[in-house]
């Protein structure tokens, strides 16, 4: 039985390691790049800081698993927003509140390339019909800002 549950626990394992961002996931922009994971990271937050949005902060899987010993593939959230965004958002809705704020997700690829990935504001904000039109313009107003920010990181 052991070693039953030894190679089971290995194949999912190694599925896990190799898994990655589809090319496609309902309420996502995915960016395929030709950049490695460790330059899209980097030129991610070159984009964050030349827009009008602030890093927050950032949590890595992979940074998490290499202090228990383990390696897996590059995977990192990136948290950003900006305090006139935030006091739009909450004027609108108090609820959309806990949406913010908005995050970028990086991927590692089999390939040695890296995706990146984000919710559109649009998107994130839809349910709160509560914030009306002025939520809604703020959400579209931030998905041109999330593009610009995703085209900047993954451009050559």
């Amino acid at each position: 039985m052991r070693p039953v549950v030894i190679a089971t626990a290995l194949v999912l394992f190694s599925t896990a390691a190799s898994a990655e961002m589809p090319k496609t996931l309902e309420g996502f922009a995915i960016h395929q790049s030709v950049h490695d994971y460790p330059t899209l990271v980097e030129r991610l937050d070159e984009a964050i800081d030349v827009s009008p949005l602030n890093k927050l902060s950032a949590a890595s899987a992979t940074v998490g698993a290499r202090s228990l010993g383990q390696e897996i593939p590059g995977n990192m959230v990136v948290h950003a927003f900006a305090p006139t965004f935030a006091v739009r958002m909450l004027e609108a809705s108090t609820a959309a509140g806990y949406e913010a704020p908005l995050r970028f997700y990086i991927t590692e690829n089999a390939d040695g390339t890296a995706t990146l990935a984000y919710k559109p504001a649009s998107v994130v904000f839809a349910p709160y019909d509560d914030g009306g039109p002025a939520l809604e313009a703020l959400a579209f107003e931030l998905d041109a800002i999330q593009d610009a920010i995703a085209l900047f990181a993954v451009d050559e």
